[in-house]
């Protein structure tokens, strides 16, 4: 077995991920890391294995499957647990496929004309003052407010959802309450708006999902009803956010590309996927838990072990991409992970190219003097190995 690589290393990771990964990438296929909860986790670092595990049946996303005393999740109630990112089929096939129609890019498109106006609602509360926080303003209330259109949640009812979220995927360990508080929260708030839904249905997807737990075929249980919504809007939420706010400061570090996508904003598509290669809203996949010892190369991916699959390595593995490091929004057209790959793929992947491009072009075209507010070095992200955002974007224009 590997030697374990102390927590020092895990805490690089947070300091300088994608040095860090190019580091493990070269020394071996994966790696038995301590994270900073002090339990171990396989890592597993290079594209084509990342690929195949992406898709590989015998790693469970099933907490069930995992060792005792070897995975210390965020402790959920079940009515926001039983999620499709803890399912394996067929119970994952089966919620699924009741969800996936609201999502196809064909039905995405439809959506074009609503999610401008909040792009453009939302620069026009800032346009006059010169200045903002893009992640405060623009970035995070971008991806609620489709979301919650989507689901049918009245804008008289929309909370502060990305303090909630917040709270529960970067919980500060010296206030443990908050995260408590946070999923309390999101658990009355959903209890509360089903209820509603069921009342008054309306054409929107959570009431499609209502019927669909009350008189389909397929039948939701009500826990698996009220965790699809959470998921629906928690997944909607936390990557579009990260995936804009990335996007945003990696253009603004690249001043040649930037020129580029607003000389030819017929580049728009080709650059979100490049951006989200280059510096994706999840580094790591979600756990998961091998069913059986797993072989990745030489090393030997013990049953019931924690295995992270690190997506944001895979992406710049120079294997698999020419000059991974380097910003190109010509690149030809790659098949990143930054969305994921297999069943697990990202269910909302259409909407979050819809609305990313939607957020960068109509940013770009209103503000052609965007710039940094801050010196580049003051920028923080969150502390969190598994997720990839910026605490604040501050920019003048």
């Amino acid at each position: 077995m590997p030697e374990i690589i102390p927590v020092p290393d895990a805490a690089a990771l947070l300091a300088d991920p994608y040095a860090g990964y190019a580091a493990l990438r070269e020394q071996g296929p994966a790696h038995r890391l301590i994270g900073p909860d002090g339990l171990p986790f396989w890592l597993v670092t290079r594209y084509e294995d990342v690929k195949a595990l992406l898709a590989d049946p015998r790693l469970s996303l099933d907490k069930r499957h995992a060792l005792p005393g070897n995975y210390r999740g965020l402790a959920l109630p079940p009515a926001l647990d039983a999620n499709l990112l803890n399912m394996d089929p067929p119970d994952h096939t089966r919620i699924r496929r009741l969800v996936s129609q609201a999502f196809t890019p064909r039905r995405v498109e439809r959506l074009r004309p609503a999610v401008q106006r909040t792009a453009d609602d939302l620069l026009d509360a800032i346009e006059p003052l010169g200045r903002a926080d893009l992640i405060a303003a623009y970035a995070g209330p971008f991806p609620i407010a489709v979301i919650c259109d989507l689901l049918g949640v009245p804008a008289e009812h929309r909370r502060d959802f990305r303090a909630w979220t917040d709270a529960i995927v970067t919980p500060d360990p010296a206030r443990p309450w908050e995260a408590k508080a946070a999923v309390a929260g999101l658990l009355g708030f959903f209890a509360e708006l089903i209820a509603a839904k069921r009342a008054a249905p309306a054409d929107d997807l959570l009431s499609a999902l209502i019927a669909a737990r009350d008189e389909g075929e397929d039948r939701l249980t009500e826990d698996e009803l009220t965790s699809l919504a959470f998921l629906i809007l928690f997944a909607g939420y936390e990557n579009t956010v990260h995936l804009i706010g990335n996007g945003v400061l990696a253009l603004l570090d690249h001043p040649e590309q930037l020129a580029a996508l607003r000389r030819d904003p017929a580049l728009v598509p080709a650059a979100v996927e490049e951006l989200a290669r280059y510096d994706g809203p999840a580094p790591l996949a979600i756990r998961r838990f091998p069913l059986e010892d797993v072989r990745v190369g030489e090393v030997t991916l013990p049953a019931g072990e924690t295995v992270l699959l690190a997506i944001g390595s895979a992406d710049r593995d120079p294997a698999r991409f020419a000059d991974p490091d380097r910003l190109d929004l010509h690149r030809p057209k790659d098949a990143h992970l930054a969305l994921g790959h297999g069943i697990h793929y990202c269910l909302g992947a259409p909407l979050a190219r819809l609305e990313t491009g939607i957020a960068l072009a109509t940013l770009l075209r209103r503000f052609p003097g965007l710039a940094l507010d801050v010196p580049r070095e003051s920028l923080r992200r969150r502390p969190s190995l598994r997720t990839s955002g910026l605490l604040a974007l501050p920019v003048r224009f």
